[in-house]
């Protein structure tokens, strides 16, 4: 009889550290911490968002590597777009001058999770030859993936040259 009444205890312990170590990975997982200056992962992901906010000016089709292919981003109109739509926009061939990223900011989240918070600003060129000036602040959320980082989705709003 006594053997009966150790078995589910032992069960029941063991379940329990199941649960609790369970409940601790995912925690673990989570982490985040803001990046420290001159980090590696960091500098190549502001790099990226540095040829990102120049393409515009440079036509280097960056949006072809950067963006994932279940990528969406939300416009400063307020409009959804996806990676094929990025990608024509880029391809369109609107000019742009004096494009110029300003102080980007990077948080991971665990080693295969970041959100990148920055700002940049361009001279729209219009078909007529007017220009104006136009500053985004965003938010970018990159994801590493078989060992590639990308963006899953991006906000952009319209902000004030200051």
């Amino acid at each position: 009889m006594k053997s009966t009444l150790l078995l589910p205890s032992r069960v029941f312990a063991a379940a329990a550290m199941v649960v609790s170590l369970m409940s601790w990975l995912p925690a673990q997982a989570q982490e985040s911490r803001w990046a420290a200056a001159g980090e590696p992962t960091a500098k190549s992901l502001i790099d990226f968002e540095r040829q990102w906010a120049e393409a515009g000016c440079t036509h280097n089709g960056i949006e072809k590597t950067i963006l994932a292919e279940d990528f969406h981003g939300t416009a400063p109109d307020g409009s959804r777009y996806s990676k094929k739509e990025a990608v024509a926009d880029a391809q369109s061939g609107v000019r742009e001058e004096a494009c110029t990223i300003y102080e980007v900011t990077v948080h991971f989240f665990g080693d295969a999770m970041a959100i990148l918070y920055g700002s940049e600003s361009a001279v729209h060129v219009e078909a007529d030859g007017r220009k104006h000036t136009v500053k985004l602040t965003w938010t970018d959320t990159w994801l590493k993936r078989r060992g590639a980082w990308q963006i899953v989705a991006a906000q952009d709003m319209p902000s004030e040259m200051k």
